[in-house]
């Protein structure tokens, strides 16, 4: 992991993420908020692996520690107890601004609410990772623009997020995530502030980039109907993975 400079030893419990396909991997992982008898523990011992190019569904009801799981997987949090390896690499003894890098360079974010800076230009917006990532002017226009072109969103990129739909903000923000090159896209109800088109065309364009591009996925939904269009889908129940299920995804 070349953008991320180790400051700890390898982990002997690396072992346990020692397979080449397994892009992430958890063992025994738990959360625990507050102390004593306002502790609340979030997770409870959760083990999963996720292989280069999967697409896979978090689901759960609502207070089942999926948001939880899904901040540990998106390196925003670590987990109080147990392993967390991105390519074996033991991500709770990394340090704060190591973690910034490894999100910077390896993830891709879309949430629910679109997070787009709204006096600023649809390329302006997705230009913005490579900012923080100190790339020239030119590089990063470019860059950006390719990344609106991949969700069609080419035509629009001098309008602002006030000017388009709520698809087309959450195509900018598919566009923002991307435009980095990650290897994991972090989908955080992604459909959930749209209509059920809008929301299906959202699907279809994840579905495309996990299948033409072989991005791999994960995707945080409490509908059912869209957790089918993964191949694979994790349920969360009371801290712990309840079912794990490789399937057909639904097209």
């Amino acid at each position: 992991m070349s953008a991320v400079a180790l400051a700890t030893a390898p982990d002997p419990a690396a072992a346990a993420a020692s397979d080449r396909d397994v892009i992430i991997q958890l063992s025994g992982v738990t959360k625990v908020y507050g102390d004593g008898s306002a502790a609340f523990q979030a997770l409870r011992g959760v083990d999963v692996a996720i292989r280069h190019g999967e697409f896979v569904s978090i689901t759960g009801p609502s207070g089942s520690g999926k948001s939880t799981l899904m901040n540990i997987l998106g390196c925003l949090d670590v987990p109080t107890t147990g392993h967390y390896f991105f390519k074996g690499v033991a991500v709770e003894r990394l340090s704060r601004n190591q973690r910034a890098l490894l999100r910077r360079h390896y993830l891709g974010f879309v949430f629910q609410g679109f997070n787009l800076l709204k006096r600023t230009t649809a390329l302006e917006n997705v230009e913005l990772p490579l900012l923080y990532r100190g790339v020239g002017g030119r590089a990063r226009r470019d860059a950006a623009r390719a990344a609106l072109a991949l969700v069609g969103l080419e035509r629009w990129a001098t309008h602002a997020p006030s000017e388009l739909s709520g698809g087309q903000q959450q195509r900018v923000a598919i566009a923002r995530a991307l435009v980095t090159e990650p290897e994991v896209l972090l989908a955080d109800e992604p459909t959930g502030n749209l209509d059920t088109e809008r929301g299906r065309e959202i699907l279809d364009l994840i579905a495309g980039l996990n299948r033409d591009r072989g991005l791999t996925v994960l995707m945080v939904t409490h509908e059912p109907t869209i957790a089918a269009r993964a191949a694979r889908t994790v349920q969360v129940v009371d801290g712990l993975v309840a079912h794990d299920v490789r399937k057909e995804p639904v097209r």
